[in-house]
C-alpha cells in the first residue's frame, strides 16, 4: 500500500514514512505468512479480523474488515467472523469490534 491511500489512517502513514524500514519489513512477512499454507486470501484475513477483535486492536479491526472485503468476503460474512467470538472472547469485545466493522462498511 502507498502512503497517499486515503483509507490509511494518518497515523498509520506517518509511522511508515518515519520508519520505511521497518514498514517495509512487516509488509514482507505479511506476504511470506499468507504464501506459506493453503488459506486463501479471504479466510486469512477472516482470521487476521478475528485475532484483532480478540485483542481489541480498534485499527488492525478496520484493516482487516476492509481487506477481506477487498479479498471477496461479504459484509454478512466478516460480521459473523465477529460473532462467531462471542463464547470465546464475550459480548463487550464482539460488540466493540461491531462497531469497528459498522465504521468500516458505512465508508463504503
Amino acid at each position: 500500500m502507498t502512503n497517499d491511500n486515503p483509507q490509511l489512517p494518518h497515523h498509520y502513514k506517518s509511522v511508515k514514512q518515519r520508519y520505511p524500514n521497518v514498514s517495509a519489513a512487516l509488509e514482507n512477512l505479511g506476504t511470506v505468512v499468507r504464501e506459506a499454507g493453503p488459506i486463501d486470501l479471504k479466510t486469512g484475513h477472516l482470521i487476521q479480523l478475528a485475532g484483532a477483535a480478540g485483542i481489541r486492536a480498534e485499527g488492525s479491526v478496520h484493516s482487516h474488515t476492509r481487506r477481506a472485503i477487498e479479498a471477496g468476503a461479504t459484509p454478512e460474512e466478516v460480521k459473523h467472523a465477529i460473532l462467531l467470538l462471542t463464547s470465546t472472547i464475550g459480548f463487550p469485545s464482539v460488540a466493540a469490534a461491531l462497531s469497528w466493522v459498522d465504521e468500516e462498511l458505512g465508508k463504503s
